[in-house]
């Protein structure tokens, strides 16, 4: 007699084939489909020969695969494809049974979603998959949101796949009814673009303002990675900048996944740049896949001032106009000194880099006190009860912005759940009073020496902003009153009452 499967995955692409591995080596057994046979054929011959998969070639034979209450988990393109998808899987599905979506879907699409099967008597999921191929293979962190009801059904296998953090504890946890985990999810990228912004101005800082080589900044980064910024991508940073191009005729480390025809024509033509560093002579034109645009955009719809992140989204479209920016630096005059931070002695060099640290350190609170903010202004719009300590605690291990700074964070809002702002948890506010005379002399110096620093110069603005007591705000009521008779409230009379001057009288 066939042997059920505990779940079953459709879409064996790159996350998709490790997160059956995953899932296959915590001793889950696993049926394994994808629209194009040779891709499931290849996986069964392959990383999957000999292990507990099941191979169906349709969602007919999938979901007769399954013991019920039947769990499909799709790891496929977000957009029109996971609703085709969708419609495909209900006819064949019972009542109780899910369907889980793993891909980086919009929140009010799984809102939707949500609400579209449940009226069919099923259960749906949407959860966020943070850390990449290799996080799906070892173990993500995971933002689930969807039925509550399916819950009971998929935790143990996402706690037993997900990361574990330090303590043991896995690094998943449920977010809340219809969109709340792709929510999270959204937010947590929305962080990263902020996250790796801050850490490229700072190595453009180094580069470009203090003339340091790739080694020195290595250096740096890698004691950066022992204190208070100790990261995976503060991690990777120190990795990225001492990798060098292999020797002519050596073999490059090519996964099965890409074209390796089109890889290799493209190491040949450059086959002269060996022995120089990968980094420098990769273009500085920066990709993305849309998730920060979409949590600048709720940002708007909610209100809440997002700068950090906005200036990030925005300095990746600046650096996709690559031919604009070179044209310009050839007709436009840089200042009158090109290095304001000139190279200095090792003394003073450990001075400024502390103020480069600071700054560092200073603006990444910024990101998450706007990106927690985020989260709270939208848990109370949809009703979600998004619990920030669960969120920070499961962003500790497997997701990209996985960092030591994440067990502060949990702790500060563990301590008060109802905090309005991160900046304004001891730590973190000791933390900013003492880093903001060198966050401010390093916004200065890049300024003064035109090298841009978009997200370090935002979140000392947000900072001073939010701790203004009175700001020019009133002057832009007046305007807004005198052109359009808007009205204002005055500092002399209960909040809520309007008044209304007529200027040309």
């Amino acid at each position: 007699m066939n042997q059920f499967s505990d779940i079953g995955l459709v879409g064996l692409g790159v996350m998709g084939r490790s997160l059956a591995l995953n899932m296959e080596s915590k001793g889950f057994r696993v049926s394994v489909y994808n629209y194009i046979q040779s891709v499931t054929d290849e996986f069964m011959e392959g990383p999957g020969k000999g292990r507990c998969f099941q191979a169906t070639d349709s969602y007919e034979s999938l979901v007769a695969s399954l013991a019920a209450p039947r769990k499909v988990f799709l790891m496929i393109t977000a957009g029109s494809a996971v609703d085709s998808v969708i419609d495909s899987l209900l006819p064949l599905l019972s009542p109780g049974d899910v369907i889980i979506d793993g891909g980086n879907s919009d929140f009010n699409d799984t809102r939707r979603r949500t609400a579209f099967v449940e009226s069919k008597g099923l259960l749906y999921v949407g959860t966020g998959v943070s850390g990449g191929e290799e996080g799906a293979l070892k173990g993500p962190a995971m933002m689930p949101g969807g039925s509550t009801a399916a819950w009971p059904l998929v935790k143990d296998i996402f706690t037993r796949i997900a990361a574990k953090a330090s303590d043991g504890s896995p690094c998943c946890d449920w977010m809340g009814p219809d969109g709340a985990g792709h929510y999270v999810k959204m937010v947590h990228n929305g962080i990263e673009y902020g996250d790796i912004e801050l850490i490229c101005e700072c190595y453009q800082l180094m580069r470009d303002g203090l003339g340091m080589s790739n080694e020195e900044m290595y250096r740096v980064f890698s004691e950066w990675n022992t204190g208070d910024l100790d990261s995976y991508l503060i991690s990777i940073t120190a990795d990225i900048l001492t990798k060098k191009e292999p020797p002519a005729g050596d073999t490059l480390d090519l996964r099965s996944r890409y074209d390796r025809g089109s890889l290799r024509s493209r190491y040949d033509t450059a086959a002269g740049s060996a022995g120089r560093y990968v980094l420098d002579m990769i273009l500085d034109t920066a990709g993305q896949k849309g998730t920060g645009k979409w949590t600048v955009q709720a940002s708007l719809d909610e209100g809440v001032p997002l700068t950090l992140i906005a200036e990030a989204v925005f300095a990746r479209f600046l650096s996709a106009q690559k031919d604009e920016r070179e044209k310009a630096s050839a007709v436009i005059p840089r200042p009158g000194s090109s290095v304001v931070i000139p190279r200095p002695e090792a003394e003073s060099i450990s001075l400024s880099l502390n103020d480069l640290r600071n700054a560092l350190l200073a603006s990444k609170i910024v990101s998450y006190a706007q990106g927690f903010a985020l989260l709270r202004a939208a848990s109370e719009r949809y009703g979600w009860g998004l619990d920030c300590a669960r969120i920070a605690r499961i962003w500790r291990g497997g997701c990209i912005i996985r960092s030591v700074f994440l067990d502060t964070i949990h702790d500060a809002f563990l301590a008060e759940p109802d905090l309005k702002n991160l900046m304004l948890a001891p730590w973190f506010r000791d933390t900013l009073g003492r880093a903001q005379a060198g966050w401010r002399r390093v916004v200065c110096a890049a300024v003064s020496a035109g090298i841009p620093a978009p997200a370090l110069s935002a979140a000392l603005s947000y900072f001073d902003g939010y701790r203004c007591p009175r700001s020019g705000a009133n002057l832009l009521q007046a305007q807004r009153d005198y052109f359009g008779a808007h009205t204002y409230e005055r500092t002399d009379a209960p909040r809520g009452t309007f008044f209304h001057t007529d200027w040309l009288a």
